[in-house]
């Protein structure tokens, strides 16, 4: 924080606010779950900030999943160098245009400064807009150095110099980098090093927890997330768990008509952590198990008021994943690059309001790119080619 010079000691001016700060401790883990380091963060607590004085705007974008997915498709076609990088302390760089004071951090007090606050010059973790001022700072380094934006996800960059081209991946302070040049590649790293404190990771391997496996020799790509559904049967204790052959069975139906009837089954739900496994397997069907996509939306729609029936279903999705944690979205070369997509609806199966489940999948190098299950009343036409026309822009 010094080097960056985060923040000025100052008397706090009349009539302004301090906000407090606390540190945070996290242990990081490998793919494997093994202890990599133990880290300290300073964090602000935004909470306390106030709207059109300590910040404006708070919204920032992050790169989609099926960006990366086409990404990594592309990078199995075309066989591509895949590196990664890591920007440390990446809310650091970001700089602050609101007067923004923060009390002093615990145990860093300066002797005889201690009545002091800092005036911070540049955003930290907890702020508001921290992750917006990290981005702005980010996209105005790019652009400087000729970094074309895609228009269809902002966090996809690319940069071309005859038939060689590099393209940049960004999710918050993850940095994914595809190039036909070896050379290129490299420059795109000294040029990031240049402009932020960097780590340089290598090839990528694991990324947001999603594993890569590649084997060039036969050119192939492949996304697995088995570390994270590891940790996810051992925090609901279903680690030792049979596994199931299927996520749902045919004929299976839900509806509100399941939900708790009566204070004694409201009372028994409460203490079941029904929302929480249901945004586990969220995650996991978002990235790279589309497998799960209907029974995940389809359990999603009763977390205010789950029942004993949608638990039941729930843990059978987990028993499905310890069975089919080693399963991957393989991506490889193929003859022709063309995004191909199917879709299928259930036709008015909702026992409550008689709508349509609808879904739809697109492929791309013989790997799913981008699929999704929804429930809705008319047909899914219109957003199934949005999808596919966001898709097809977004591979150039």
């Amino acid at each position: 924080m010094k080097t960056n010079n985060v923040w000025t000691l100052i008397e706090l001016p009349r009539g302004a606010k301090a906000v407090s700060c606390k540190w945070v401790y996290k242990t990081k883990l490998d793919p494997n779950g093994n202890i990599e380091r133990y880290k300290a963060r300073l964090v602000a607590k935004g909470y306390t900030q106030r709207e059109g004085i300590d910040y404006q705007e708070t919204f920032s974008p992050v790169s989609r999943k099926y960006s990366l997915r086409i990404v990594m498709a592309l990078v199995a076609h075309f066989d591509l160098e895949l590196h990664q990088m890591d920007v440390k302390t990446a809310f650091l760089n970001g700089d602050l245009h609101e007067d923004v004071f923060m009390k002093q951090p615990e145990g860093f007090e300066p002797k005889g400064k201690e009545h002091m606050v800092c005036k911070l010059n540049k955003s930290i973790c907890g702020l508001k807009q921290a992750s917006r001022q990290w981005y702005i700072k980010f996209d105005e380094v790019m652009k400087k150095h000729n970094f074309i934006k895609n228009q269809v996800d902002q966090c996809i960059y690319l940069k071309m110099s005859g038939s060689k081209f590099v393209i940049l991946v960004l999710y918050v302070n993850d940095i994914l980098l595809a190039s036909n040049n070896l050379g290129m590649l490299y420059d795109s790293k000294r040029l990031l090093s240049a402009n932020f404190d960097m780590k340089d990771l290598g090839e990528a391997s694991y990324v947001i927890g999603i594993e890569i496996h590649r084997n060039r020799s036969i050119g192939t790509l492949g996304l697995s997330q088995k570390a994270y559904i590891e940790r996810i049967l051992k925090r609901f204790n279903m680690q030792q768990c049979s596994p199931s052959i299927a996520p749902v069975v045919k004929g299976d139906s839900f509806g509100s008509f399941q939900c708790p009837k009566s204070e004694a089954e409201i009372d028994q739900m409460r203490l079941i952590p029904y929302a929480s496994v249901v945004g586990s397997l969220m995650y996991a069907q978002v990235c790279t198990r589309p497998d799960i996509a209907y029974i995940t939306g389809m359990l999603g729609r009763y977390q205010s008021n789950p029942g004993l029936d949608h638990w039941k279903a729930a843990k059978m999705v987990l028993r499905y994943l310890q069975g089919t944690k080693e399963y991957k979205l393989t991506y490889r070369r193929s003859d022709d690059l063309e995004v191909i997509g199917y879709t299928d609806s259930d036709f008015v199966k909702c026992k409550d309001d008689k709508k349509s489940t609808s879904g739809y999948i697109f492929m791309l190098s013989g790997g799913p790119i981008s699929w999704k299950s929804h429930k809705q009343q008319l047909t899914t036409t219109s957003t199934m080619m949005a999808e596919y026309v966001v898709c097809y822009n977004a591979t150039w």
